[in-house]
């Protein structure tokens, strides 16, 4: 691997070495249906929660969930106006609505409470934003955050009548903190590197799994560019994966093409379920993956 601190360099090469072994005998084709919160899904490959596409496409963020609900999988979406969420969950989609750690809490409650009434189907905290780049706390479009406690974890968890998702989440340290704190699922990211030299995220699973085993969620961030990328993260214990910056050239074509690239990836990751012996998103062996030593 070149040295580098480049996270989503060192991410795309983690990925890239891992192989797989082909089982064609017994196989058959496989179903990518998900199930999660109780609901089910086309696929296990979400959008990412991203924000402020306007720049990307003309009502981006619109498109963006509407291509979600076209492609029937989990919406993610991150920092927005209040309306701008309603319309989004208005498209239809199933959407995870991610809050960033407010310094305020009693915004942070708000949104809690908006992201209810707006009709999400999730929410949580971005908890690897409290922080800046020069030792300080971040502020975010003129917004000051701060880093939480587990306490405080607790106490949003136990606020949101939906299921609360941590996201950020890079150690087995702060997995266990989440699950005691009652999270409902945790999101594996390095946030498109806000550290350097950040661990790839889908390196930390198996650590966390660990901790978590199999009583939440567990969700990959990061560099997913493909349906192979994602088979790689399930067959190793994820629930499923979110795509964020592979999508966002599309948007600008409309929500068919970027729906269309959704079923594309999970048309890949089906040809590769199907190669390897896997029937269904419960039926995984992560003893097909194999890591390059050379």
């Amino acid at each position: 691997m070149e040295y580098t601190s480049n996270s989503d360099k060192i991410t795309r090469d983690y990925f890239d070495s891992l192989l797989l072994e082909a089982r064609y005998i017994d196989s058959e084709l496989p179903s990518t249906k998900l199930e999660l919160y109780g609901k089910t899904f086309d696929t296990p490959i979400m959008t990412a929660a991203l924000s402020h596409l306007g720049n990307t496409a003309e009502n981006g963020m619109i498109i963006y969930a509407q291509a979600a609900a076209k492609a029937n999988a989990v919406h993610w979406v991150g920092m927005g106006e209040d309306k701008e969420l309603e319309d989004i969950c208005a498209t239809g989609a199933a959407t995870i609505k991610i809050i960033k750690p407010h310094a305020d809490n009693k915004e942070v409650f708000r949104k809690i409470d908006h992201a209810v009434k707006a009709g999400s189907f999730a929410v949580g905290m971005d908890i690897d934003h409290a922080f800046n780049g020069s030792g300080g706390y971040d502020e975010v479009l003129g917004l000051p955050m701060k880093s939480k406690s587990f306490e405080e974890l607790k106490d949003f968890v136990q606020a949101s009548p939906l299921p609360f998702i941590v996201k950020g989440v890079l150690s087995a340290k702060d997995a266990e903190k989440c699950l005691k704190a009652g999270v409902k699922g945790i999101q594996l990211s390095h946030h498109h590197g806000i550290m350097p030299y950040s661990v790839p995220p889908l390196m930390m699973l198996q650590e966390i799994l660990a901790v978590t085993g199999k009583e939440i969620p567990i969700f990959i961030d990061c560099g997913i560019e493909s349906g192979i990328d994602a088979y790689k993260c399930l067959a190793l214990g994820a629930k499923a994966v979110s795509v964020g910056r592979h999508l966002m050239p599309l948007l600008k074509n409309g929500p068919e093409a970027t729906a269309k690239r959704i079923k594309e990836m999970n048309g890949e990751l089906a040809a590769i379920m199907a190669r390897t012996g896997v029937k269904d998103l419960n039926n995984f062996d992560p003893s097909v993956i194999h890591q390059r030593s050379w």
